[in-house]
């Protein structure tokens, strides 16, 4: 997942919940894809960095809510969804009194 993909999702959850809430991101890309011209011939070393990334593994948590009612969290985390780049699904974690 890259790192734009991230803030996309990041900014759907966002604009739904009107700003009200909080909003956790569980992942951070922190590695660097490195990319060499596409006219550039082969050797001369390593391209620059291009974008950042990080790999996600099945089961991994990409974001918390809390703050807002659990339909509108849920909502708008599968808006979250739509902008991702694999199948994610909404967990919600039950409280104990």
């Amino acid at each position: 997942m890259t790192s734009r993909q991230i803030e996309s999702a990041r900014r759907a959850m966002t604009r739904f919940v009107k700003r009200g809430g909080t909003i956790w991101i569980r992942i951070f890309p922190d590695h660097p894809v490195t990319m060499k011209g596409s006219e550039m011939p082969m050797g001369k070393g390593k391209g620059a960095v291009d974008h950042y990334m990080t790999p996600v593994r099945p089961g991994t948590i990409l974001f918390e809510m809390d703050g807002v009612p659990e339909a509108t969290a849920r909502e708008a985390l599968e808006l979250a969804a739509y902008k991702l780049p694999l199948k994610a699904r909404v967990v919600t974690k039950e409280l104990k009194p």
